[in-house]
């Protein structure tokens, strides 16, 4: 097992899936990020709920991913990561206006996964947006190991369910940028 810490501690067993979680550069206020911090009060699994209630709302922040250019490109460097890097294996995906998650079967170490990812999206995003040289993700990335099947469903689910939760569609299916149009 693999671990490493910034804000939030990252645990990384081998052989087990991940959701992972980042999101764009200013997208949530930095005292609302802090009013979330963990503590012995706040487990880091409601911390990030509460930040993805926050961030499904959209209200503040730059909503790049809401161009259809830049989510297109999201999804198929998502794809990439699966087909031709072989970085892991891609079990659901969905591209939120603010935010992405993905569930994987890593190949690879997780901060190789999340730095290419992050890296050719954040490149190609911001030449489309005509905006290089910016920052385009937040730096840091929420990450969960998967401990059972119940699990796995429950978070497959999660990620699917996401722009219905956020009331953007009435169906999974119906959002272009996931994985449940598959």
């Amino acid at each position: 097992m693999t671990y490493y810490a910034r804000n939030l501690p990252h645990w990384h067993p081998l052989g087990k899936d991940i959701f992972i979680s980042w999101r764009l550069f200013g997208s949530l206020p930095a005292n609302f990020v802090r009013s979330l911090r963990p503590s012995s009060a706040r487990s880091t699994g409601k911390q990030f709920r509460a930040m993805d209630a926050e961030l499904d709302k959209a209200l503040l922040g730059p909503l790049w991913l809401e161009d259809p250019r830049v989510a297109k490109c999201a999804v198929e460097t998502i794809r990439s990561g699966e087909k031709e890097w072989n970085y892991y294996r891609l079990h659901a995906y969905v591209v939120m206006a603010n935010h992405v998650h993905i569930l994987i079967g890593p190949n690879v170490p997780l901060a190789r996964i999340t730095q290419r990812l992050k890296g050719a999206t954040a490149r190609a995003a911001n030449q489309i947006l005509g905006r290089e040289g910016n920052r385009f993700w937040n730096e840091e990335s929420f990450d969960h190991w998967v401990r059972n099947a119940a699990e796995f469903t429950r978070i497959k689910n999660y990620i699917e369910q996401n722009p219905v939760t956020a009331g953007l569609t009435k169906s999974p299916q119906d959002w272009p940028w996931s994985s449940a149009t598959q």
